[in-house]
């Protein structure tokens, strides 16, 4: 639960900053985007709506799947540590 709480509150923080720098340097953060999305012509991108209801939207889903992102990975780690130690004392 430990590691879902961190990867939560890391997205979060980081959904905020970018809302922010993206609200400073449009323009940077448009180019930025193409380079990382070849085939997905973002023109219109720069001019879509990003009131406040949408940016509340993407923090809490982003916010939400990073929690079961790192409840499933925190998950997984205690998993195969306690398979791995119950194989190691059979031996």
């Amino acid at each position: 639960m430990v590691l879902a709480n961190a990867f939560a509150l890391t997205i979060g923080i980081v959904y905020v900053v970018c809302r922010i720098l993206v609200s400073i340097f449009p323009e940077l953060f448009l180019q930025i985007s193409r380079s990382w999305f070849h085939i997905i012509d973002l023109t219109n991108a720069g001019q879509a709506d990003s009131g406040s209801g949408l940016f509340v939207v993407g923090l809490i889903s982003s916010v939400v799947t990073a929690w079961l992102f790192g409840y499933l990975l925190g998950w997984s780690i205690e998993f195969f540590n306690n398979a791995t130690s119950q194989s190691n004392k059979k031996i």
